[in-house]
């Protein structure tokens, strides 16, 4: 597909590198010249120039693109590129939006401008938070089937029942319909086999309905005695803001500590249920006095990845577990790295997130055979896709058992969603037209449900 991005900085970076990679033709429109140095060594065309002239827009060749991203860092800006580019003759037009003022009227925005989709990386970042704190002990929560099927990430404890067990044992130990998708050890990923043995220190990922997920956390000691009731945030940006509802709404204690007075002010007006703070959340004194000790649950949301992980570093060691949960926000993925086998395991990007939700809207146009990609996460810091396909008429898989079909090496299909029943696929079990079907895959991309196959 022929894909124009305006604005290269952190998303549109990840998007041109992901996109390009996956081949299709990619040209990237950005006013600052430092663009050609960050992507130069990739085969995309590169236009320096704004990306709301016309003219700008036509040399990129706007006009025939099947799709325009705008992810510049002003609403107002992407909103008007697109409306552009949709009177130019763009097939579909995705923009990031990210005010609260404009989040609350989209449906009127997304029919005026023409838009296919848009994306609010705050929101979105809220929304995944307020699931990790459903599972205090999970480290990732990713939705699928319009939310009948989690995956979720765990690390095994030492005292864990899990710990030396084979895969094989699992559902004779712990009767609630669960697969194991993935198991992360010492820097590598495996897709599991029957004969894996789990070990303290993996990471792996879990596939199940919501309530079976709760039952298996709670039977293997992982889901805490007690849910979460308070939460502090340091760092009171749009996140906090989006959160500060989401969680209140749920009941939970809020309390957010900000440094600016003036957005103090705001989140007061905005969360009239929530107590903020008028402080620096990197002082210690200041979250002890603010009672940190007796919180459940701590998110670290200022808009520097250094302080966040500090605070969170801070707050593991000193309370010696008694958070339940800690969240640190972090958008530089290259910190993600070193940070792999820190105390501090949870993490939270929105612009990865954004990233994410918009390679999966571009899956599902690229692809017009058999199925659709409609849901796509990455897992294991992006080493592992977990696809969700609906299946069609006519695919290669449809009618046969598991057992007979030749899969490629590498993958697992993990669920199968039949008139909204959720089935842990056995041998015995076939995919059928209509169905939606979740694949774990590792080392190579899934385009297609017939993909899967040898």
């Amino acid at each position: 597909m022929k894909i124009v991005i305006v604005g290269c900085g952190k998303v549109g970076e990840t998007l041109s590198h992901h996109l390009a990679s996956e081949g299709h033709d990619i040209v990237v429109i950005d006013v600052n010249e430092r663009v050609a140095g960050i992507i130069d060594s990739m085969d995309i065309n590169i236009i320096i120039g704004n990306g709301v002239i016309i003219d700008v827009q036509k040399e990129a060749g706007v006009p025939h693109a099947d799709l325009l991203l705008a992810v510049t860092g002003m609403d107002e800006v992407n909103m008007l590129v697109c409306m552009i580019a949709k009177k130019l003759g763009a097939k579909h037009t995705i923009a990031r939006v990210r005010n609260p003022e404009y989040s609350q009227q989209m449906h009127l925005l997304k029919e005026e401008l023409g838009l296919s989709l848009s994306i609010n990386p705050e929101l979105a970042a809220a929304s995944e938070i307020s699931r990790l704190l459903r599972f205090p002990s999970a480290m990732t929560v990713d939705l699928f089937a319009k939310g009948r099927v989690e995956l979720a990430d765990y690390r095994i404890k030492a005292d864990s029942p899990l710990d030396n067990l084979p895969v094989h044992q699992l559902h004779r130990k712990f009767p609630h319909r669960v697969l194991i998708c993935s198991v992360e050890r010492d820097g590598k990923v495996l897709i599991p086999k029957g004969d894996t043995v789990l070990q303290a220190n993996d990471k792996i990922n879990l596939a199940a309905q919501p309530k079976d997920m709760e039952l298996f956390f709670r039977e293997t000691g992982a889901l805490a005695k007690h849910t979460i009731r308070s939460v502090m945030i340091v760092g009171g940006g749009r996140i906090a803001y989006y959160l500060g509802n989401q969680l209140t709404d749920m009941g939970m204690h809020v309390k957010i500590i900000e440094s600016n007075k003036a957005q103090c002010y705001a989140l007061s007006d905005a969360l009239p249920r929530a107590t903020i703070i008028n402080g620096d959340g990197t002082d210690h004194r200041l979250l002890l006095e603010e009672g940190i000790e007796n919180c459940d649950a701590l998110i670290t949301l200022t808009g520097i990845d250094e302080e966040n992980i500090i605070i969170s570093m801070y707050a593991k060691q000193k309370l010696r577990g008694a958070l339940k949960k800690i969240i640190t926000k972090v958008n530089r993925t290259m910190l993600l790295d070193m940070l792999e086998n820190s105390d501090v395991e949870t993490f939270i990007s929105p612009k990865m997130i954004t990233a994410m939700q918009i390679l999966q809207y571009v899956r599902a146009m690229s692809n017009s055979l058999g199925s659709n990609v409609e849901t796509l996460h990455t897992i294991a810091n992006g080493r592992v896709e977990a696809a969700e396909f609906r299946i069609k008429a006519g695919a290669k898989c449809v009618g046969i058992p598991l057992m007979n079909l030749k899969l490629k090496d590498n993958l697992l299909i993990a669920c199968i969603i039949r008139k909204g029943r959720v089935i842990i696929p056995g041998g015995n079990d076939t995919i059928e037209a209509g169905d939606s079907v979740i694949v774990v895959s590792s080392e190579i991309k899934l385009y297609d449900i017939d993909d899967i196959l040898l």
